[in-house]
Order: structure tokens, then C-alpha cells, then sequence
């Protein structure tokens, strides 16, 4: 590879890693703000109650707002709760799963009119879960697996269909029998269902599994670099990688970057933001596929779930996002350079036909 094309990709991925530690370093205080770019799509008829008054007081308590995915979340689930009449109190316990408890505690103490729960450990969260359903407060989880959902509203994106679309394509490319390492982590319910996937096409393709390895830390993609890079030393005829979470996934392209094997290794993530798609995009890039929702339109339908759920209008307690597998070849055949080209490219992400209403209609970018 041409070093330019190198370089490229190197400064993609710094691009990426900037916008993560700018995420890390925003406050976990009160927030109801939204990116400027984030509009609502006009009603068409009146908000009903409890909408129709003052604004309603909803807790987010969220494990970790870092990451670009993640800040992009959270910038939707704040557009849609402004277009709801919702005032959205934020915390955000940078993935400190002790504080994400104190939180919630803080939380179900100031009486919302419901809570909003994104991520979290079972056996941390489930005790608190289950304080706020018995003191009669509404709780929408998000991502997060539970030992007893009595009184819980869940929603999530689709984690097996997830994994299911860019497995796929993995084994479309390299085929079946082919050398493959897993970069990943355990404790945190999307991982672990992506996990159950990976495991069932790794017996089904006879996929030899030649390392695995990765964690979830506050700097995720930096700190799986050094991970992927030994792992890489060891096994540097590996065929392909499953990465699946964006923040891992970056760094395990920067670790394949470094030992030179970007044209002999291919990488597979989960997730997508616009310094996610600035990496696929990149030339000679080894991230070839990622199975995405939209995070902002995800953190959106979240806040929607709730919204009708307070209105009575759900119907339903469990709510799951649909999910694309998108290629580097389909970005570049339609010249998809960030999020809002994809939408239009790939009008689905924008989930504005789920979790709506007359009253409520999806925020949009």
C-alpha cells in the first residue's frame, strides 16, 4: 500500500480517537441540550397528557455517554425529549459502574415521572431497577440485561441480526474454515448477545479461531490497540476480524495498520458514526463491513418509547431497533462520506416510521 493511503487511514482514525476523548470529557451534569443540527419533523396533532403541560421530568442515567456513537445518542434521545415537552436530567457515569448506581439511587430519590436507563451492569442495576418499578415509577431500559423485567419497558437495538448481517458478509469473504481473531468484551448485554451469534457461525463455518481478546474501558479504542497489535505478532496470517463494537473496532484497525497487514487482514465492526465512517472510507481501509443503526435516531426512539408509553399509547413492552449491514463498497458506490449521506442512501436508519405518532413524529438531522 502506498504510504499516502496509509496515512490516510492513520489520520481517519486519529480523527475518530479525538472525538472519543472530546466524549470523555464532558461533564455527567444536568443536560437538555441537542446537536444543532437535530430538528423535529412537524406534529400534526396536539401533545396529549402528561405532554400537554409544564414539561415532564425524566431521568437518562447512562453507564457511558464516550464515544462518538455514544455522544450522538444522546444528542437524539435530547432532540426528541425537546420536541416531547420532556425536560431530559442527564448523568453519565463514564462507565464507573458504582457511580451509574449512586445515579440511579439519586434518581428514584428525586421522584421522576420516569426513568430512562441506558447500559448498565445486571448486578448493579437490577437491585435499583426494581426499587424504582416498586416506588411506581416508569423505567425504560436500553441495552441493558436484566434477571426481572416485571414493570420494565425494554428496548434494544437488534443485536442477533446485528451480528447475523456482518457475519455474513465475513464468511462470504473469507469463507468458511477461514483464520479468524475476536476482539470483544464480557458483561455487557449487546456484546454478550453479539457473542452468543458469533459463537453459533463459528461452529456452523468451521471458522478457526486463532486469538481473542479485548475489553470496555473509558478510552476503549486506545486501549484495545496494544491488545490486537500482540495478538497480531503472534497470529499475522490471520484472514479476518470481528470487532463488534465501533470504539473496539477502531482500534483494532489501527493495531492491523501498524503491523502492515491492512491488505491481507479484513476487519468487521458493529455501530457507525460520521469518524466511524471517515475510517471505512478511508483508502485501502481493513474495515470492510459494520452492521449499524443510527445512534442518534436510536436515542430518539428511545425517548419516543417512553413518550407513549407515558401517554398509554405503546402497547407493547418490548422495543427493538432494526439494523443495516452497510459495506465499504456500498459507501463508496453511493459516495457516502458521513451519517447524513447514509440516511439518504439508506433511508431505514432513520427509524422514522418506529415507535410514532400523530403527536410525536421521529426527530430528524
Amino acid at each position: 500500500m502506498a504510504i499516502t493511503r496509509r496515512v490516510a487511514v492513520v489520520a481517519a482514525l486519529a480523527t475518530a480517537s479525538i472525538l472519543a476523548l472530546s466524549a470523555c470529557a464532558q461533564s455527567s451534569g444536568t443536560s437538555t441540550g441537542a446537536a444543532e443540527s437535530s430538528t423535529a419533523t412537524a406534529a400534526s396533532a396536539p401533545l396529549p397528557a402528561p405532554f400537554d403541560g409544564s414539561p415532564v421530568k425524566v431521568a437518562l442515567v447512562r453507564q457511558s455517554g464516550a464515544g462518538d456513537f455514544f455522544t450522538s445518542w444522546g444528542a437524539g434521545a435530547a432532540a426528541q425529549a425537546k420536541a416531547a415537552n420532556i425536560d431530559l436530567q442527564v448523568t453519565d457515569a463514564r462507565n464507573d459502574n458504582a457511580k451509574q448506581a449512586s445515579d440511579l439511587e439519586q434518581a428514584i430519590a428525586a421522584k421522576p415521572a420516569a426513568i430512562i436507563i441506558d447500559h448498565g451492569q445486571t448486578d448493579t442495576i437490577q437491585p435499583l431497577v426494581t426499587k424504582a418499578v416498586a416506588a411506581g415509577i416508569p423505567v425504560v431500559i436500553y441495552d441493558l440485561a436484566l434477571t426481572d423485567t416485571t414493570g420494565v419497558i425494554t428496548t434494544s437495538q437488534s443485536d442477533a441480526s446485528m451480528a447475523q448481517g456482518v457475519l455474513d458478509q465475513l464468511v462470504k469473504d473469507v469463507g468458511d474454515g477461514a483464520k479468524v481473531g475476536y476482539v470483544s468484551a464480557t458483561g455487557f448485554a449487546p456484546l454478550d448477545r453479539r457473542a452468543a451469534v458469533w459463537n453459533q457461525y463459528v461452529k456452523d463455518h468451521n471458522l478457526n479461531v486463532v486469538f481473542s481478546t479485548g475489553k470496555v474501558t473509558e478510552s476503549t479504542a486506545t486501549d484495545n490497540i496494544p491488545l490486537v497489535d500482540a495478538a497480531l505478532k503472534q497470529n499475522p496470517d490471520v484472514q479476518a476480524i470481528f470487532a463488534p463494537y465501533d470504539e473496539i473496532t477502531k482500534g483494532t484497525v489501527q493495531a492491523v495498520i501498524q503491523n502492515n497487514l491492512q491488505s491481507k487482514v479484513k476487519v468487521y465492526g458493529i455501530d457507525i458514526s460520521n469518524a466511524d465512517l471517515e475510517v471505512i472510507t478511508a483508502p485501502d481501509s481493513p474495515w470492510v463491513a459494520t452492521s449499524a443503526t443510527d445512534p442518534a435516531a436510536v436515542g430518539a426512539a428511545v425517548v419516543r418509547t417512553l413518550a407513549l408509553s407515558l401517554a398509554g399509547q405503546l402497547g407493547k413492552t418490548d422495543v427493538q431497533f432494526p439494523a443495516k449491514t452497510i459495506t465499504q463498497q456500498f459507501l463508496a458506490d453511493n459516495n457516502v462520506t458521513n451519517v447524513a449521506e447514509l440516511r439518504v442512501a439508506e433511508p431505514s436508519l432513520k427509524l422514522d416510521d418506529v415507535v410514532v405518532a400523530d403527536w410525536l413524529p421521529a426527530v430528524s438531522e
